[in-house]
C-alpha cells in the first residue's frame, strides 16, 4: 500500500498524527476523522497512534493547539501592537487575522465547542490580546468585561442567532407558501429577510456569518470598548 510505503519512509510523530488528521478534516469535515479513517491514512495500526496521542480526545485538544500555532504565524506572532498603533487596531488585526485561519479550516468552531480545557498556545492567544489591551491603556477590569463582550468573536467566529430564510427545497429564496407563512408567523423579520439576503456560503463559518456581518459586530463592539476606556 503507499501509505505504508510512505510509513516506512516517515517514522510517526505526534505533528505527523495531527497534520494528516487536519487533511481529513479539510477535506471530508471533522465527523470524517476517526481513529481507523486517521490509521488508514497514516498507513500505521491505530496502536501506534495511542503512542503520541492516547485517545480522541487527546487528538481534539492537538488540533485546536495546531489551529492556534497557525495563527501565531498567521498574525506575525503573539506580543503586544507595535509603536504608535492604537490597541483597537492592533486587537482588530488580530481578530481577523485568527478568522482567515478559521475559514480555512471551517470544522475548527466546532471542535473548540467540544473542548473544556485551554491549550498553552491558545492560552498565549487570549494573553497575547489582554496585553494590547492593556499596553493601550484599558483596565484590566474593562478588559474582562471586553473578553465576556467579545465572545467567540476572539478567535475569529461567531456563533450566530438562527434565522435561516432558505426554501425547504433547497434555494436561498422561500417559496410563496413558506413566505406567506413566515409572514404570518414573523412579519417583522419576514420583512427584514425580505430586503436584506444573505448569500455568499463561501465566506462563512455558519449561516449570516460571513466577513460583512462578522467585521460589522467587532467594530461595534471595539467602538463601545474605546469610548468606554476614555
Amino acid at each position: 500500500m503507499p501509505g505504508r510505503r510512505l510509513a516506512e519512509r516517515s517514522p510517526l510523530t505526534k505533528d505527523r498524527v495531527l497534520e494528516t488528521a487536519t487533511v481529513i478534516a479539510d477535506r471530508e469535515g471533522i465527523d470524517a476523522l476517526t481513529m481507523r479513517r486517521l490509521a488508514d491514512d497514516l498507513g500505521v495500526e491505530a496502536m501506534s497512534i495511542y503512542y503520541h496521542l492516547p485517545n480522541k480526545d487527546a487528538i481534539l485538544d492537538g488540533l485546536v493547539e495546531r489551529t492556534f500555532a497557525e495563527i501565531e504565524r498567521e498574525v506575525g506572532g503573539f506580543s503586544a501592537q507595535g509603536p504608535g498603533e492604537s490597541w483597537a487596531h492592533s486587537l482588530r488585526a488580530r481578530i481577523l487575522g485568527a478568522r482567515r485561519v478559521m475559514l480555512r479550516h471551517p470544522w475548527v468552531p466546532q471542535v473548540m465547542e467540544s473542548r473544556s480545557t485551554l491549550g498553552p498556545t491558545m492560552a498565549r492567544y487570549v494573553d497575547g490580546g489582554v496585553g494590547i489591551m492593556h499596553a493601550g491603556g484599558v483596565s484590566f477590569d474593562l478588559i474582562h468585561h471586553a473578553l465576556h463582550a467579545l465572545g467567540s468573536r476572539l478567535y475569529g467566529f461567531t456563533q450566530e442567532l438562527r434565522m435561516d430564510s432558505s426554501s425547504s427545497d433547497g434555494s436561498s429564496t422561500p417559496s410563496e407558501d413558506e413566505l406567506a407563512s413566515m409572514i404570518a408567523l414573523a412579519p417583522n423579520l419576514a420583512a427584514m429577510l425580505a430586503e436584506v439576503v444573505h448569500d455568499d456560503p463561501d465566506s462563512t463559518l455558519g449561516w449570516c456569518d460571513d466577513q460583512t456581518e462578522f467585521e460589522f459586530g467587532l467594530d461595534i463592539l471595539l467602538d463601545g470598548l474605546e469610548r468606554r476606556a476614555r
